[in-house]
């Protein structure tokens, strides 16, 4: 049981240097919950981020992890990406990152949309 979905809670978010920075944004989690609904379980890799942490992980300065609108989702194996991406899309999301072991999701509404990219 999660403490901001059904199934997400906010320590799944919080940055993973161990600064305590946990402001993910609620109508993101809401949306990642439609996709987990359909998807299953998820193992989020990446949530909110400090700057320091940031610039360690070589994430850009612009990045959604930074104001809780973006999280980093890990997979296995080609089924299951093709699965989580199609949960992703289904749920309304518009900003896929697609990398060998994770995908990123951001719903960051201060950035274009309907874009999928590679890592």
């Amino acid at each position: 049981m999660g403490d901001m979905t059904t199934d997400f809670s906010r320590f799944e978010f919080q940055c993973e240097c161990g600064c305590g920075e946990d402001e993910v944004r609620k109508l993101f989690v809401n949306k990642l919950q439609l996709a987990r609904n359909s998807y299953g379980s998820m193992k989020i890799n990446s949530g909110c981020r400090c700057i320091k942490h940031n610039a360690v992980v070589g994430g850009k300065p612009t990045s959604s992890h930074l104001i809780g609108w973006a999280a980093d989702i890990a997979y296995a194996g080609s089924r299951r990406r093709f699965r989580l991406l199609k949960a992703l899309l289904d749920a309304g999301f518009h900003r896929i990152g697609i990398g060998e072991e994770f995908i990123h999701v951001d719903d960051d509404p201060g950035k274009p949309g309907e874009l999928i990219w590679l890592y």
